[in-house]
């Protein structure tokens, strides 16, 4: 039904592409007011086991995760447990940019202004890394990503070549979502119960 509605919606011109985003974050929101704690961690223990199949992440040294908030998929066991054996790096937003610090231990992050949990000591990193795997709001069949509407991610991966694996729970896997020509597609989009390609 919500998808119906926003195909008809954005076939308007009355409708702007970032009213139709704020449709879809809306209405991903409620979705997500709805998973249990148990829902959540089924998932992520999935769409996790997926990554750790694929072999572009067994060769992988570097790699940009996030520091999952309660309303997204939940990485901190993946996290915790990666850092041992490669280089696990979170997102640093300094003024508009996004910026990369190690994670070391859990005890190290401190919460930002912005209520992300972030490395707080680190040195900033500056080299490239092999693979990010990205949070959003809404991934789309043609493995387009719908972000919180900052912008971090796309600004970061201009220019860039990197595996970007978009991530998420099924609910978050819409048919179509709007986009500009500024969002940047994922390679992959990994969830439960869907794997893009």
């Amino acid at each position: 039904m919500f998808e119906k509605l926003l195909s008809v919606f954005t076939k308007k011109d009355s409708i702007k592409i970032s009213d139709a985003k704020s449709l879809v974050r809306h209405n991903i929101r409620i979705k997500k007011e709805l998973l249990t704690d148990a829902e959540k961690e089924e998932e992520s223990k999935a769409v996790f086991e997926k990554i750790e199949m694929l072999p572009e992440f067994k060769k992988a040294k570097n790699i940009l995760l996030y520091w999952s908030l309660n309303d997204e998929l939940p990485t901190h066991d993946f996290i915790e447990k990666w850092s041992k054996s490669k280089n696990i790096f979170l997102p640093v937003v300094i003024e508009e940019n996004m910026v990369l610090k190690s994670f070391t231990t859990r005890e190290e992050l401190k919460k930002s202004n912005l209520g992300v949990w972030e490395p707080e000591n680190q040195k900033q990193y500056y080299k490239s890394v092999d693979i990010v795997i990205v949070p959003g709001v809404a991934f789309d069949k043609n493995k387009v990503r719908l972000g919180r509407g900052k912008g971090y991610y796309d600004k970061f991966f201009l220019n860039k070549k990197i595996l970007k694996i978009g991530i998420g729970f099924d609910i978050q896997i819409l048919e179509k979502i709007p986009n500009g020509h500024y969002d940047i597609k994922m390679d992959k989009v990994i969830s439960m119960s869907h794997t893009l390609e």
